[in-house]
């Protein structure tokens, strides 16, 4: 997720939006977002709504506890899923570039800068 904060740029280039969502309270979610620099949208889902929803949800993942099983998901404006990245450890995630050239395979390319004055 560093490599992800590493290129937020990039993706605010191309109007991507970036959200992760854990298991955990507000509290810690809001904790670990400061203590890691997080800059981009992090939410807590306790109750593993909508981490349901995309069947995200690995129940006793860690110890007795559910977690939110590893995974990147690009859903573009409509709602539509466009591609989904599911991983089975929470350390192995792809890095910034990685998810880039994702976007440029789907034609998610950077807003045009205006020329004029």
């Amino acid at each position: 997720m560093r490599s992800i904060q590493e290129y937020l740029p990039k993706f605010s280039e191309r109007n991507v939006r970036l959200v992760a969502i854990s298991v955990d309270p507000v509290e810690v979610t809001a904790h670990h977002c400061e203590k890691q620099g997080y800059t981009f949208i992090f939410l807590s889902d306790p109750k593993a709504e909508v981490i349901r929803r995309y069947d995200l949800l690995h129940p006793g993942g860690h110890g007795a506890e559910d977690i939110a099983r590893p995974a990147e998901v690009l859903v573009d404006p409509a709602g539509v899923v466009r591609w989904v990245n599911l991983t089975e450890s929470f350390r192995v995630r792809p890095k910034g570039e990685e998810v880039l050239k994702v976007l440029d395979d789907l034609e998610v390319k950077p807003a045009s800068k205006s020329t004029t004055p």
